[in-house]
C-alpha cells in the first residue's frame, strides 16, 4: 500500500514532490508522509541523498533492493516515501520534474538560492504551470538578504544564531546541541507552513512560495533567551545545566548517578525541600520565592547538593516522584530506550522490508485520536520506485521509459542489481 491510500489519513490524496536532501527538508516531508501524503523523493541516480553515505553505522549490506549501504542517518528521516532517481541537470530530467510538478500539490527543495532557476524549476516557473502548487524552499539564510547566496548547515546556524553561546559550561567553550536541532526545528516549521499553505490553496486555488531559513528558525527558537535581550538588554550566558531564570532547575549528583531536578514553581520547591529533609530551606526568606532563589542561586544549590549527595539516586527519585517534584535520571541513549515508558508509549516502529531487512524507526510523537500517523513504507532504496512513480503520476509509455533509461536520465532499481 502506498501513502495516501488509507481512508483515515488527513493528507490522503496530497502529492508531494521532494527535491530536498540531508535533514530539514526530509524531516518536513517525512511528517507529511506519516499522515498520508504521497511523497516522491527525487534523488541523483548515482549517489542519491547525501546522508545515505553518512555513516557508519549502516544497515548490513545485502543483495536486496538497491544493493547499496544505507546509513542510520538516512533511515531516520525518509520513511513513507517513494524514491525516484532522476538526473535533473539534464534537459530531459528537468522536463520530467516540470511534468511531475504539474501533478503535485507541494514541492519541497533545499537547493542554493538561484540553482533551480537555472534549470527552469524555480517557483515562478512552476507557478505558471501549476498555480495551486505550494512551493517550499529551505535554505541556510533565506531567499533574500546579505547572506542569501551562502550555503548553510545546522552547525553554522547554531553558531550564528546564538545557540552555541548559551550552550555549555560557564568556563567552557560554546557547544553545539548533540543533534541537528536547527535542521529539525526548521523541518517542523516547514511542514506546518506547508499545511497552512495547503489550506489557503483549498480555499482560493492558489499556491504560494514558502521561504524557510535555518538561521531565522534558530533565532526564533531562542525564545525566552532572546526576550531577555530584547526586553532587558541581558546577554544570556552559558550556565551548563542550570536555568537562567528558574532555580533549582539543574543536575545534581547522588550516590549511584546524577539526576535532574526541575522545580518550576514555589510549591514544587517547597515539596522538594520537605522530600529531602530540608524544610528549613523552604522557609528561609532568601529562598521562598523564585526571584529570591535566582538571586541566591549559589548558596541554595550548594545546600541542595550537599544534602542530595547523601541520597541514593533511585531512592531519591522515588521520593521526588511521590512528592510530585519533576525529576529524572540522566540517561544515556541506550538507557532511554531501555526505559519501560519507551515501550509503553510505542515510540519505536519496526519495518520488515521486502529484501528481508528489519528497520526500526522513531514514530511521530504526537498521538492523534482519530487520524494517527501511519507507517506504510520503510525508507526507500535509491531509485526503488522510479518506474512505478513515472507510470503512476505521468502515465509514461514503456518506450519512453526505455529511452530515459538508455540515456541515463533516470535510474530504476526496483529489482535487485
Amino acid at each position: 500500500m502506498k501513502p495516501g491510500t488509507s481512508p483515515c489519513q488527513p493528507l490522503q490524496g496530497v502529492r508531494v514532490l521532494d527535491l530536498s536532501r540531508v535533514l530539514a527538508g526530509p524531516w518536513c516531508t517525512q511528517i507529511l508522509g506519516d499522515f498520508g501524503a504521497d511523497v516522491i523523493k527525487v534523488e541523483a541516480p548515482e549517489v542519491g541523498d547525501d546522508t545515505r553515505a553518512w555513516g557508519p553505522p549502516f544497515l548490513p549490506e545485502t543483495d536486496g533492493l538497491g544493493g547499496a549501504r544505507e546509513s542510520a542517518y538516512y533511515l531516520g528521516c525518509n520513511r513513507n516515501k517513494r524514491s525516484i532517481a532522476i538526473d535533473i541537470a539534464t534537459s530531459a530530467g528537468s522536463e520530467l520534474i516540470r511534468q511531475l510538478a504539474v501533478k503535485a500539490d507541494v514541492l519541497v527543495e533545499n537547493f542554493c538560492v538561484g540553482a533551480l532557476q537555472k534549470l527552469g524549476l524555480d517557483y515562478q516557473a512552476l507557478h505558471q504551470l501549476n498555480p495551486r502548487l505550494v512551493y517550499c524552499s529551505i535554505t541556510g539564510f533565506g531567499q533574500e538578504g546579505p547572506y542569501a547566496e551562502r550555503g548553510g548547515y545546522d552547525f553554522v546556524a547554531q553558531a550564528m544564531g546564538g545557540l552555541m553561546s548559551i550552550t555549555g559550561e560557564p568556563d567552557g567553550q560554546p557547544t553545539k546541541v548533540g543533534v541537528a536541532i536547527t535542521d529539525l526545528s526548521t523541518g517542523v516549521y516547514a511542514s506546518l507552513s506547508v499545511l497552512l499553505a495547503l489550506r489557503h490553496a483549498e480555499r482560493t486555488g492558489l499556491g504560494q512560495h514558502i521561504d524557510c531559513a535555518l538561521l531565522d528558525t534558530q533565532m526564533t527558537m531562542l525564545a525566552n533567551q532572546a526576550m531577555s535581550w530584547q526586553v532587558g538588554g541581558v546577554v544570556p550566558q552559558r550556565l551548563g545545566n542550570s536555568h537562567p531564570t528558574v532555580v533549582p532547575y539543574r543536575t545534581f549528583d547522588a550516590v549511584g548517578g546524577a539526576l535532574v531536578v526541575a522545580a518550576g514553581n514555589d510549591t514544587q520547591f517547597s515539596a522538594l525541600c520537605h522530600a529531602i529533609g530540608r524544610p528549613d530551606l523552604a522557609s528561609d526568606p532568601c529562598y521562598r520565592r523564585n526571584a529570591d532563589r535566582v538571586r541566591h542561586r549559589d548558596s541554595l544549590e550548594q545546600h541542595l547538593q550537599e544534602t542530595i549527595s547523601t541520597w541514593r539516586q533511585d531512592a531519591l527519585l522515588e521520593v521526588l516522584v511521590q512528592a510530585k517534584v519533576p525529576a529524572g535520571p540522566l540517561n544515556t541513549v541506550a538507557q532511554a530506550f531501555a526505559d519501560p515508558n519507551t515501550a509503553a508509549r510505542g515510540l519505536v516502529h519496526t519495518f520488515a522490508r521486502e529484501d528481508g531487512q528489519t528497520i526500526p524507526t522513531l514514530v511521530f510523537p504526537a498521538k492523534l485520536s482519530e487520524t494517527p500517523a501511519d507507517y506504510q513504507l520503510p525508507p526507500p532504496c535509491l531509485g526503488q520506485h522510479t518506474t512505478e512513480v513515472l507510470v503512476d503520476w505521468l502515465d509514461l509509455p514503456p518506450e519512453k521509459m526505455t529511452e530515459l533509461l538508455r540515456d541515463q536520465v533516470i535510474a530504476d532499481r526496483s529489482t535487485p542489481d
